[in-house]
């Protein structure tokens, strides 16, 4: 795997990450105290949790899910479920807020009309990683990826539609968002380890939360 660094950005700026993928840099900024709070309220009724992969392996990301349908894996496989296998219970409602910032950094990046019915709520901590991978486990990959970014910076890679195809290494700050769709839609991502950089507000975490419309 072949990397490119892309270089760090300034809040309000749009860098291209492909024909059909930005980073919109600092888009939440003014929102992310309230996200927390969010964040908080959602993870008290659904917890984070390292959930089992197919192949036996405990992720080292903690997640959860708000929204109508929440995305989950164990030694069968992956799938999308409206249940919360850890508590029997719906999962947590989509935040207002949620929903307007899923929409305007979809618009920001040219997709019109998203309306996500599932958003992934991931926590890193230092030493914490996700492997290359494609979002493909979705019904509806004519909708955009809309992923945000809070707390400690990360290294998120971003690479073609082949595994072994050059990744480009893009720095993701407090209040980034990435919307990849289109073209772009099935490349593969991941996240690089994180190194511990304390944010003021979340501490040693970083929280992301990835919209998504499955159906």
């Amino acid at each position: 795997m072949s990397l490119e660094l892309f270089p760090f950005g300034q809040a309000g700026e749009r860098t291209p990450l492909g024909p059909s993928a930005f980073l919109l840099h600092g888009f939440v900024l003014p929102h992310t105290a309230q996200l927390q709070t969010l964040i908080q309220a959602i993870t008290g009724q659904s917890p984070f949790r390292n959930m089992l992969t197919p192949g036996g392996y405990t992720m080292t990301v903690g997640l959860t899910n708000c929204g109508t349908l929440g995305w989950t894996t164990d030694q069968h496989g992956y799938c999308y479920s409206p249940i919360d296998p850890m508590t029997g219970l719906p999962w947590p409602a989509l935040p207002n807020l949620f929903l307007t910032i899923a929409r305007e950094a979809a618009q920001t990046a040219g997709f019109e009309d998203f309306v996500p019915d599932a958003c992934l709520i991931n926590r890193y901590v230092p030493g914490a990683r996700l492997s290359l991978h494609q979002d493909k486990n979705e019904r509806d990959l004519s909708a955009p990826i809309v992923s945000v970014s809070l707390g400690m910076p990360a290294v998120f890679l971003f690479g073609g539609h082949a595994r072994s195809d050059k990744t480009a290494r893009v720095p993701v700050k407090h209040g980034d968002v990435v919307v990849w769709g289109g073209e772009d839609r099935l490349r593969y991502h991941g996240v690089m380890p994180l190194t511990d950089q304390p944010h003021p507000l979340f501490g040693s975490e970083r929280i992301n939360f990835t919209f998504r419309k499955v159906r």
